[in-house]
C-alpha cells in the first residue's frame, strides 16, 4: 500500500513539476505613456492601463524571445 502511494505521488510531481516550470512571457504597453515593459502574467481583462501588443496577444516561451520581438514594435517606447 505505501508502495502504491509513493508511486501515486511520483507520477504526481513528474507531471505536476514541468508544468509549473513553463512560464510564458508578454509584451504589454502603458497606453497613457505607450511605454512597453515584459510581463510573465498577461494583463488581466480588467486592467485599462496595461495592454498586451502584438497580434492576439503574443505569448513569447522565453524572456529573450519577449526582448527580441519589444525592440521591433513600433508602438513602443522604453527607457
Amino acid at each position: 500500500m505505501k508502495l502504491r502511494a509513493l508511486l501515486v505521488g511520483a507520477a504526481f510531481a513528474a507531471f505536476a513539476v514541468p508544468a509549473m516550470a513553463q512560464t510564458s512571457y508578454y509584451v504589454v504597453q502603458d497606453v497613457k505613456t505607450h511605454h512597453c515593459k515584459i510581463v510573465d502574467q498577461a494583463p488581466s481583462p480588467t486592467e485599462h492601463e496595461w495592454t498586451t501588443v502584438g497580434p492576439g496577444g503574443v505569448v513569447y516561451h522565453t524572456r529573450t524571445e519577449a526582448e527580441t520581438a519589444m525592440k521591433t514594435v513600433k508602438v513602443c517606447t522604453t527607457d
